[in-house]
């Protein structure tokens, strides 16, 4: 049977994740994914974007043809800086991860566990490249960690399992998980649905996932 429903593009998965991020925020952006959603923060919301190499008060994705190698994030992507923006030395950068200082971090995963276990930096397979950079000290320092992530892997199977199978970056530290098809919260009793795209029932992601999942909140 064909779906009938469409999967959300990488800019309209950012788009969705913007959505949530309230005024007022502090937010770091992981690197891959995460980085889009700077392009998509909705006009006239004030959202404090971090950088953990040093940077405060960055902007959406320079033009083309503007880029400034010298201002990038810790991606290595170029980024602009708004009027107030700061560079800090990354000892700084890395206390206010650790201190609490923000409210929201989004993260990209190889693997979440319904109940918000993020495995993010290595798949343990021979000749991976470990890269756990900040991700230990985002997952568990910021007040809320969201993933951004397509829900399947490019052999189908769900990223988001009953538990995880890669090296660990965070316990029960994931509070949402934004994906191609469908919005997640994880609790303490398991995934539970956010919202989804249209035409994808509740029904049809637990088949999709393999888990569970509870109903939206009213």
């Amino acid at each position: 049977m064909t779906p009938t429903y469409q999967r959300r593009t990488k800019d309209q998965l950012a788009a969705r994740v913007a959505l949530d991020i309230f005024d007022g925020a502090v937010v770091n952006l992981g690197i891959g994914q995460p980085t889009l959603v700077a392009n998509h923060l909705p006009e006239g919301r004030e959202v404090i974007l971090h950088s953990e190499n040093g940077i405060l008060g960055m902007g959406a994705a320079p033009a083309a043809g503007s880029e400034d190698y010298d201002l990038i994030n810790a991606g290595k992507q170029p980024v602009t800086l708004l009027p107030g923006g700061a560079y800090f030395h990354h000892a700084d950068s890395f206390a206010m991860m650790r201190g609490g200082h923000l409210d929201i971090c989004v993260l990209g995963a190889f693997q979440v566990s319904a109940t918000g276990d993020l495995a993010n930096w290595s798949t343990g397979e021979p000749g991976a490249i470990p890269a756990v950079g900040g991700a230990m000290d985002l997952a568990i320092g910021a007040k809320q960690t969201w993933v951004m992530m397509d829900l399947l892997t490019k052999q189908g199977a769900s990223k988001i399992v009953e538990r995880c199978t890669y090296p660990l970056t965070g316990l029960a530290c994931v509070k949402r998980v934004y994906t191609d098809l469908a919005t997640f919260a994880c609790t303490a009793h398991g995934l539970q649905l956010v919202d989804a795209v249209e035409g994808l029932s509740r029904e049809a992601l637990e088949g999709i996932v393999g888990l569970p999942i509870a109903p939206a909140a009213p």
